[in-house]
């Protein structure tokens, strides 16, 4: 009898589970989605989430996707007043991963096509440690605005400091440390602290060059195939085309 119910008991847990999943993420035109500045067609933030706050302050672009367990936050805590003006702007067909942190208090800005690994963290602000007399934990924080090219590729568990400008379509790789600076565009960042690997000209390519990297793949879609109104082929990074998730 003992392991009936069990078995019953798991079954309802794993069931109710599934529904939540499938009925609890933020998605467009819900009650949460239009508590954001902007929360987009096509556009949801998985259930669970982890920290959700200073939704005004917060623009979503259209078919984005925000992986579970998500910390999305605009401010030092849930109803502070940031002013006009929105402190997180994600764009247009952009896949968050699981786990990641975007925390932001004066200016986070995402561009379209952004895919990241889980585990990833951007923020805007940094403890102070000026004073030595004083523990760091209670000193001012310093902000300094980040910007995140349209196109571009985070790894998982990477971090995106505070004063960091990633240019189109660049690549970080996983673990990466990515320091204070502006990045150019097709640039390749790795390590910790991260640092410029690989770079393209117009001329000579990829400078050092790449080694074959296989047959590449398409974007996978629905069995059924594209949603109606989807291009053939993934638009070009930063382009007005948005191209829905599978």
């Amino acid at each position: 009898m003992g392991a009936r119910v069990a078995r019953l008991l798991s079954w309802i847990i794993r069931s109710a589970w599934s529904y939540a999943r499938g009925h609890a993420e933020i998605r467009s035109g819900s009650r949460a989605a239009r508590r954001f500045a902007r929360f987009g067609a096509g556009s949801a933030i998985a259930f669970p989430t982890a920290t959700v706050y200073g939704e005004p302050w917060i623009e979503i672009g259209d078919f984005t996707i925000l992986g579970g367990d998500m910390t999305l936050a605009a401010g030092m805590g849930p109803d502070y007043d940031l002013g006009p003006g929105t402190v997180v702007r994600i764009g247009s067909g952009c896949a968050i991963g699981r786990g990641s942190h975007i925390v932001a208090h004066k200016s986070v800005d995402i561009g379209d096509h952004v895919y990241t690994g889980p585990y990833v963290y951007i923020t805007d602000q940094n403890h102070s440690y000026a004073n030595t007399e004083m523990p760091v934990g209670l000193q001012w924080p310093v902000d300094d605005p980040v910007s995140i090219g349209s196109g571009t590729w985070i790894g998982a568990n990477a971090v995106i400091l505070p004063g960091v400008h990633l240019g189109r379509n660049s690549v970080v790789a996983a673990g990466s440390v990515v320091r204070p600076g502006t990045y150019p565009d097709h640039a390749v960042v790795a390590g910790v602290p991260g640092k410029v690997v690989r770079t393209y000209d117009p001329e000579l390519g990829w400078q050092p060059p790449m080694r074959d990297m296989g047959t590449p793949t398409r974007v996978p879609t629905l069995a059924s195939g594209p949603p109606t109104g989807a291009p053939a082929e993934p638009p070009e990074p930063g382009s007005p085309t948005r191209f829905p998730p599978a």
